[in-house]
């Protein structure tokens, strides 16, 4: 067993050679490269599936024999410093293992489609494999300089993928904007680590957290002091988790290839933050303050994620601010000490996100040859509607991915959610009545998604569209100026210029003109018969998405326990064993079941709400509701009626404006700032350097003006000299007098 361990440090390593491969092929031989672009995927993939292998095991034998293993080599050492790299396996390290790399195999089986046509292909895979090599390297560490070299790698990853398209300003945009705020917090985390490395005088995590506890129990270190580091450490996975007031890159992020959006902003990237929370748990909590802003800033986040993806019309963003949602659960739950909660909830939130993400690349694939390859229309799901016909397994799939985000049973998200509510409940009525209301908002926007994208009628309306021509399909490509040929350019969309309001749903079905219409489009692999309607993906694109919908149906049995024996799968409570009896809270998880369905009843009934509301509002068979005019039932009169309609506007105008934090940001930070390099630039040349050329101006002045005054008379240098000695006098008598 102990063999098996001490070959894991492979495992960060085994995706790096495709990227190594691929930049050196590109450099030394770049044709031949290039010719042969679509084999890379296979090593990629091949590689990624022995790490996942190797991580499957080792978390087999962590569930078997309960220990945690850690190797060291001394990197520098002398009398005041020593460096020490290595490996720590332990259950959140293979926990982290296994999400890494089973939702990255899906990820680049997928991507090996949905990228195909794309210019720069072989400079995904290479990102890809990159990012993965770091991701795993981080959750790898032994000590805090480790993580913060793998840390700064994973966010370059980040910064590169997000601007794959970098040619599109708004992608060149998105990428500055996660980079500029990720390095708050990446310098935050920088200094908390110095900070504790002058208190501890360690990287190490056991001597980290054994040295902090004992100065702070015996009052040996300043109280604020460590306070300040620990909340600079805070800082770091605020950033990288997307957490409240540092949220304001991730929906931008989704700019990126929607493979991206799937592995890095659902599923791993972003639980970066979440992974180093959990991992610095035992020093935060002896530190409450720490503690309780954890937990403060998960609920401002877990609603605020929820109000912002009220009214988004593009449905990655939509996802996105659901992402930010959920790690507000997740962050609530290390804040209020629920670390085996705050896992199984990473765990099951993790493969259902990323099978909405990928879902939604299927639904984009799926419209672009309609509406065209502008991402401002193939994801804007004011266009969608009626996709359930055309798109099945999709629909099904991502049909299933809401239900589980939205906590109903017996899916994934349901039993790790609720038992975050439970725990929050004990904590703080305050936080859970919030965490049960988010519940509510969860079920409402997801299912909104959902409706707008699958319900109804295609809302895309062709004009001027006469014949089917043969056309030229190509996927978005590296320039983002590739778009069928043949259609033609004065394509319209009906409902562009329509909004489609926070309580109603407008409709405007497709044109009969082009209903049921087939075209033959060439690819790059030749001609195909293609349906000028959404169409399915292809099988390479699928997979994932069903393997996905395995993981997302059946992952939430591995925490499911009731103390009474009536169902225990609690692999969770078993694998967590080392990390809780060494450092981490007990995980003697246990539940009576008529309690835990009697919590699950208020959960599941509020979920129930939300679906139910946002059924009225968006689906297509409610017309019986409408004609109840529940509105004009309940409230009479017009001023409350103006009174309803002026809120509906507020929630609207918040939730589609990003809750004014952005335009905030924009005044305070960027005008500010701007305002103050304005002012400091006039001060340096008007003030400072006006100041020294005026002394140099005046001196030439004054030199120029003797130089004539002098005559070469001895007399009337004799007169001047007598006149200013006489003035002189007459100042120091007057003045000293």
């Amino acid at each position: 067993m102990e063999h098996t361990y001490q070959y894991a440090w492979i495992i960060p390593f085994l995706p790096l050679p495709v990227t190594m491969s691929i930049g050196v092929g590109l450099l030394l031989i770049p044709t031949a490269t290039k010719k042969i672009r679509r084999m890379w995927a296979f090593p990629s993939v091949l590689l990624l599936s022995i790490a996942m292998v190797f991580s499957a095991n080792l978390s087999i034998q962590q569930i078997n024999g309960s220990f945690i293993y850690q190797y060291l080599w001394s990197w520098t050492i002398n009398n005041d410093l020593s460096l020490e790299f290595g490996y720590l396996i332990d259950p959140l390290t293979s926990i982290m293992s296994i999400l890494i790399t089973t939702v990255g195999i899906m990820v680049l089986i997928y991507s090996d489609n949905y990228m195909s046509h794309d210019q720069g292909y072989l400079r995904f895979f290479a990102y890809m494999s990159f990012f993965n090599t770091s991701m795993l390297g981080l959750v790898t560490s032994s000590n805090l300089i480790q993580i913060y070299i793998f840390w700064e790698l994973v966010g370059m990853c980040s910064y590169l993928l997000i601007g794959f398209w970098f040619t599109r300003p708004t992608a060149a945009s998105a990428c500055q904007k996660a980079f500029v705020t990720n390095r708050v917090g990446d310098f935050g985390l920088l200094l908390g680590i110095l900070g504790f490395y002058w208190i501890t005088g360690s990287f190490e995590f056991r001597d980290l957290f054994e040295i902090s506890k004992n100065l702070i129990h015996n009052n040996g270190v300043n109280s604020l002091f460590v306070t300040l580091c620990a909340f600079l450490l805070f800082v770091g996975a605020v950033a990288k988790s997307a957490q409240f007031p540092l949220h304001v890159w991730l929906p931008d992020a989704m700019e990126g290839p929607t493979p991206i959006s799937a592995l890095i902003h659902a599923a791993t990237m972003v639980a970066a933050g979440i992974f180093l929370v959990a991992r610095l748990l035992p020093l935060f909590i002896a530190i409450p303050y720490i503690m309780n802003l954890i937990s403060l800033i998960g609920v401002i986040t877990l609603f605020l994620g929820a109000t912002l993806a009220l009214a988004q019309r593009d449905i990655k963003r939509s996802l996105a601010y659901s992402t930010m949602s959920q790690l507000g659960y997740i962050m609530l739950a290390l804040g209020i000490g629920s670390y085996r909660a705050a896992l199984f909830h990473l765990i099951t939130h993790a493969y259902s996100k990323a099978l909405l993400f990928l879902g939604s690349g299927s639904i984009i694939h799926s419209m672009e040859p309609i509406v065209g390859y502008s991402p401002e229309k193939s994801q804007n799901m004011v266009l969608m509607g009626g996709l359930r016909r055309y798109v099945p397994i999709t629909r099904t799939t991502f049909l299933l991915g809401t239900l589980s985000l939205c906590g109903i049973p017996p899916l994934a998200c349901f039993w790790s959610k609720d038992e975050i509510l439970n725990d929050s409940w004990l904590y703080s009525p305050i936080f859970a009545i919030i965490a049960f209301f988010t519940t509510g908002l969860t079920a409402f926007y997801m299912f909104r998604v959902y409706l707008l994208t699958f319900d109804g009628h295609l809302r895309v309306h062709f004009q001027n569209y006469s014949s089917t021509k043969n056309s030229s399909l190509y996927s978005i490509s590296l320039w983002g100026k590739e778009r069928p040929q043949g259609v033609n350019r004065n394509l319209l969309l009906s409902t562009m210029g329509n909004r489609v309001s926070f309580f109603s749903k407008d409709t405007s079905k497709i044109d009969n003109n082009v209903r049921n219409r087939i075209g033959n489009f060439s690819t790059y692999f030749g001609n195909k018969k293609t349906s000028m309607y959404p169409h399915e993906s292809d099988n390479t694109m699928l997979f994932p998405l069903i393997v996905l919908v395995i993981f997302t149906l059946f992952v939430g049995s591995i925490g499911i326990h009731f103390d009474e024996g009536i169902i225990d799968f609690d692999i969770l409570s078993k694998w967590l064993t080392p990390s809780t009896n060494l450092f981490y809270p007990t995980s003697n998880y246990s539940v009576n079941s008529y309690e835990f369905f009697t919590n699950a009843l208020l959960s599941v009934s509020i979920a129930s709400l939300g679906l139910f509301i946002a059924y009225i509002l968006y689906g297509s068979s409610y017309s019986f509701f409408q004609n109840l005019d529940l509105i004009n039932f309940f409230v009479k009169g017009d001023l409350k009626r103006t009174f309803l309609d002026q809120i509906k506007n507020v929630i609207y105008n918040w939730s589609y404006n990003r809750g004014y934090i952005d335009i905030f940001y924009t005044r305070v930070f960027t005008i500010g700032i701007r305002g103050l390099t304005e002012l400091t630039q006039f001060f340096d040349r008007r003030i400072i350097d006006g100041i020294t050329n005026g002394v140099g101006v005046v001196s030439f002045f004054i030199g120029e003006g003797i130089k004539y005054m002098g005559g070469g008379r001895i007399s009337s240098y004799l007169f001047l000299y007598l006149f200013y000695v006489s003035l002189f006098l007459l100042i120091f008598i007057f003045v000293f007098n």
